[in-house]
């Protein structure tokens, strides 16, 4: 017989090592309920990805959405500065022209503009110190400037003196923008004055005489159709119309600044820490400090740091039962091999001193059984360590459990003896097709493990049934003796690893104690249950044992 296996919480995937609890996605506080996310519960359901996904791209658009919509608010407000400078510009340009033709215009039947009157006409009706005014006659020469009737003298602060050989310090990241030449600045007035010397008035921004921007307009003067003259208004504040608008700006780049600081310090509070934490308790347990990760605060978290978080406490959790069970198969192996050893050493031993040939037969017999006992467990054993391998490498198709069940109570009835315990295979009414999803070797191994065990405790001439019927998505097989049963308290014992309780009239070392272990094993592995029960007569007697394996269907 073989030994027990916890079934409580199997693993379709896979079975932990002999002799170990099948290791399923949840070994760490098992009947713990899952906190998987689904799709419902998202807190952004509109965007793609992860939790911490959206949460990173949402935080990272939030500071590019400040800056961007605070250039779009400060380019609409100096869109509006800039109009509202040339419209005022243009309703002054407009006024002057219009009492230049008025007041100083002479000659007909061919007009003409007085330059002198026109001059202090302009002298009169220009502020010098909001824009500069400039009048041009119909052959586009300079007749009178503003700069020039201002009794001013125009200030600049100039830089702090430094040696000859000193290079002045830049720090500026980019270069600096090419200043137009004298020659480009003219040529661009010329073309404004010409423009508003063929009747259409000119405005817009150009470049000033001392490389400064300027929002200028030029309105022609008109008496009937013939154009007299030009003039120009020029207004030099736009570079303090950006400055301002930069200062403007200044708020929402410390805004978004702030908010990026915010949304890195939160990413690294919420990513980078934990999987620092992470990667720390990995290496307490590479370094055998530790059996398993255990971070419960993190585990607790419902995004996808608390998924990995508990998929790591789950991984070491499982490696750790599984060293566990190694272990203990390890000592077993040792304990049951070193029975026959022991007997085989004093067999050896006493040989040489026996004369007697009977007595020397009896213990050539001892140690040819305990050979052949030592061989039987190598070969469970070496099974038993191979099934997981075995189990992973094949892939779960559907398997025709009739099909299979008859195949191999059809072997054991081709195969046997005269005196032989027969195997009959008596499959419920309506079970002509009961497909699982499995691996066919292995769930052969169950059944024959099975039937070997009924077989091994059914009288000489005894029949061992086999039975198999379909209840609610589940696939029932019953192994049936007609032996002596088991003891009540035995009935898990026996699926213990090594255990054995030989039948009356057995060779010693007939059985290794491993079969049922391995057989309940397999059938947590593909979900199912293994379990033994006692089949009580009408006068309480008992008339056998049942092994009652339960495996769900594919498809429900």
């Amino acid at each position: 017989m073989a030994s027990a296996t916890d079934t409580a919480n199997p693993d379709p995937a896979g079975p932990g090592p002999v002799g170990s609890d099948p290791v399923g996605p949840d070994p760490v506080g098992r009947g713990r309920p899952s906190r998987k996310r689904t799709a419902g519960r998202r807190r952004f359901p509109g965007l793609p990805g992860s939790r911490l996904g959206r949460l990173i791209l949402i935080l990272n658009l939030l500071g590019l959405m400040i800056l961007v919509s605070g250039a779009l608010v400060l380019n609409e407000l100096r869109r509006g500065l800039v109009n509202a400078r040339i419209d005022s510009l243009t309703t002054q340009g407009e006024l002057i022209a219009s009492i230049l033709n008025q007041a100083a215009t002479v000659g007909e039947p061919t007009p003409q503009m007085d330059a002198a009157l026109a001059t202090e006409l302009l002298q009169t009706l220009s502020n010098p110190r909001a824009q500069r005014a400039r009048l041009f006659d119909s052959e586009g020469r300079l007749v009178a400037d503003s700069e020039w009737m201002a009794d001013e003298v125009e200030r600049r602060v100039l830089p702090p003196a430094r040696a000859r050989d000193e290079q002045p310090m830049d720090f500026r990241l980019l270069p600096p923008a090419r200043a137009p030449t004298r020659d480009q600045i003219q040529q661009a007035l010329q073309g404004e004055v010409a423009t508003a010397l063929q009747g259409r008035a000119w405005a817009g921004m150009r470049e000033g005489d001392r490389g400064r921007r300027v929002v200028s307009v030029s309105i022609p003067i008109r008496h009937v159709r013939a154009v007299l003259g030009v003039v120009t208004l020029e207004a030099s504040d736009v570079d303090a119309i950006i400055a301002r608008e930069r200062a403007a700006l200044i708020p929402f780049i410390l805004i978004a600044v702030a908010v990026t600081l915010a949304s890195s310090l939160l990413i690294s509070r919420l990513v980078a820490q934990p999987v620092l934490r992470m990667a720390r308790a990995a290496d307490r347990v590479r370094q055998a400090r530790a059996r398993a990760i255990s971070l419960p605060d993190l585990a607790r978290r419902d995004d996808e740091v608390g998924d990995l978080t508990r998929s790591l406490e789950a991984m070491t959790q499982a490696l750790s039962e599984r060293m566990d069970a190694i272990e203990a198969f390890a000592a077993d192996v040792a304990h049951e091999i070193r029975n026959p050893l022991t007997s085989l050493r004093s067999a050896v031993e006493t040989l040489d001193l026996v004369t007697d040939p009977a007595a020397r037969e009896r213990l050539l017999n001892v140690l040819k059984n305990d050979v052949q006992r030592l061989d039987r467990l190598v070969t469970d054993i070496s099974n038993a360590s191979r099934l997981d391998a075995e189990l992973s490498r094949d892939q779960p198709r559907a398997v025709d459990l009739r099909r299979l069940i008859a195949d191999i109570a059809s072997l054991y009835q081709a195969t046997a003896k005269p005196g032989d315990v027969r195997v009959e295979f008596a499959p419920h009414k309506g079970s002509e097709t009961v497909t699982v999803m499995g691996r066919e070797g292995p769930l052969g191994q169950i059944v024959r493990n099975l039937i070997d065990n009924a077989r091994s405790f059914s009288p000489k001439d005894g029949v061992v049934t086999v039975g198999l019927v379909r209840v609610r998505g589940e696939a029932i097989v019953t192994v049936a003796d007609q032996g002596p049963g088991v003891p009540p308290e035995n009935l898990e014992t026996i699926f213990e690893r090594f255990y054995t309780s030989r039948p009356k009239g057995a060779a010693f070392g007939g059985n290794s104690g491993l079969g049922l272990s391995i057989a309940r094993q397999i059938a947590a592995a593909h979900g199912g249950t293994l379990r033994a029960e006692n089949h009580i007569g009408a006068e309480g007697r008992v008339l056998g044992a049942i092994f009652t394996l339960i495996l769900p269907v594919a498809g429900g």
